[in-house]
């Protein structure tokens, strides 16, 4: 029987995966951290998670095994899954972002059919730690930018937006989440100078000088959920 404090994350060796837990366990879940199989063999649990809180149960899942992923999920009452390649993967290029996309259509059409409480977070561009030009979302930059629906997002703030959608009953469908909108110039160099390899002294490309493009990607939806979901909690406190 599945307990109502009891969710699982998958994967938790990523960046994301690895601060949901830490956010979960704070609000005091039990959680079946999922750690995915890693090219030189699992990544140090002592350097992923918290290992000494007894709330925290370790869970070895591999994506293309059925039962491994059954053992984790055994007894939660709700999942959280935010595969992650390694950053060192070999095949680690657009083609990702594909199947994740694909792999969203046929949940989204699995959970209609079976009537379960889905809901997505599409973020922006992740920032987190070891972050450089070469991450394959940054191939398409330029035309999004031009477009308007160049955004990253802060690992603290997707991580605050999961835990919101899990808790509040009201969320539903598809949030997009972002912090930051990147649609001028200056924004853009900035972030085009910060994600340089540190052994890359070159500068990077000016985009368009004197150009601001209008806006034309919106993350209200959550925005508003994520204001009424704090000021719950102020009053509930």
């Amino acid at each position: 029987m599945a307990s109502s404090r009891t969710v699982c994350v998958m994967d938790a060796s990523g960046h994301l995966g690895s601060a949901l837990v830490h956010l979960l366990l704070h609000r005091g879940y039990t959680v079946h951290a999922a750690l995915q199989p890693h090219p030189n063999g699992f990544q140090s649990v002592e350097e992923l998670l918290p290992s000494s809180n007894k709330n925290l149960k370790i869970f070895d899942a591999d994506p293309f095994d059925y039962h491994s992923i059954t053992a984790a999920l055994k007894g939660c009452c709700g999942l959280f899954y935010c595969f992650q390649p390694p950053s060192d993967h070999s095949t680690y290029d657009l083609w990702h972002a594909l199947s994740k996309t694909l792999a969203e259509k046929s949940a989204w059409a699995l959970a209609m059919d079976r009537d379960i409480n889905m809901v997505t977070i599409n973020g922006g561009l992740l920032m987190t730690p070891g972050l450089t030009i070469t991450n394959p979302y940054l191939k398409g930059a330029a035309e999004m930018y031009e477009d308007g629906v160049f955004v990253t997002v802060d690992l603290r703030f997707i991580a605050d937006a999961h835990i919101c959608v899990f808790e509040d009953v009201s969320s539903y469908g598809r949030y997009l989440c972002f912090n930051h909108v990147i649609n001028c110039s200056h924004d853009a160099d900035k972030l085009a100078q910060m994600l340089l390899p540190s052994s890359d002294p070159s500068p990077p490309q000016s985009w368009e000088k004197a150009s601001i493009y209008h806006q034309r990607i919106s993350n209200k939806k959550l925005n508003n959920l994520m204001m009424e979901f704090e000021n719950d909690q102020l009053l509930s406190n």
